[in-house]
């Protein structure tokens, strides 16, 4: 038994898609488990809230910056035995945006530090968080180019009050006036008012954070 269409037409016009993508299959549901007309409605509704959660989490992620595929899920482990999985399994909850703490990772060029730091963000985003993720170089560029058209406040304070901010590439290229002024003032900025992961090269294997 489907559904009438003139309720598929009401359910479009309230933007009740999740509903509407799943009225046919809970109908069926309902009627074969003789469920309570309660019961039934709060599936539909439950599907509705997660189709709206899962269109925030795309945008979120589409804002973040990610490349594609870079999650915790995705990560080799067994490519870097001495990182503790541990610490980065706890970094994954989440809690030291909540404290604001500024996370560093150091490892050799190639080691995964960029995909550990966006698999962290993806977890944050998961959790309903903001995140920006970016390089030290295209960070300033966006900062030099807004400063070149009057809008350099608007996007320094974006940077700023981000929940999250993945800088990837820090300290790969000398920095000269005014990106070394800038991005000095973008740190102390968010200094214990958010929290900032870093990324940063060095020429030797150890990974660490």
């Amino acid at each position: 038994m489907n559904p009438s269409p003139e309720l598929n037409t009401t359910l479009k016009q309230l933007r009740l898609s999740g509903v509407l993508d799943s009225l046919e299959q809970r109908n069926r549901q309902a009627i074969d488990g003789k469920l309570a007309y309660t019961e039934f409605l709060a599936m539909l509704l439950h599907d509705e809230v997660a189709r709206r959660d899962q269109k925030k989490l795309g945008a979120r992620i589409l804002r973040a910056g990610f490349a594609l595929g870079k999650t915790l899920e995705s990560f080799d482990f067994d490519r870097l035995p001495k990182l503790n999985r541990a610490h980065i399994n706890d970094l994954a909850t989440g809690r030291y945006i909540d404290e604001k703490v500024a996370i560093l990772m150091v490892g050799q060029t190639g080691v995964g530090k960029s995909h550990i730091a966006q698999a962290l963000g993806h977890c944050a985003a998961r959790q309903g968080r903001d995140v920006v993720f970016v390089t030290q170089t295209d960070l300033l560029k966006k900062l030099h180019a807004a400063r070149a058209t009057g809008m350099y406040e608007r996007k320094f304070q974006q940077f700023v009050r981000v929940p999250l901010l993945i800088v990837d590439d820090f300290a790969l290229k000398p920095l000269r006036a005014p990106h070394d002024e800038d991005f000095h003032d973008l740190v102390a900025a968010r200094y214990e008012r958010a929290a900032t992961i870093k990324n940063l090269s060095i020429p030797h294997n150890d990974f660490q954070s």
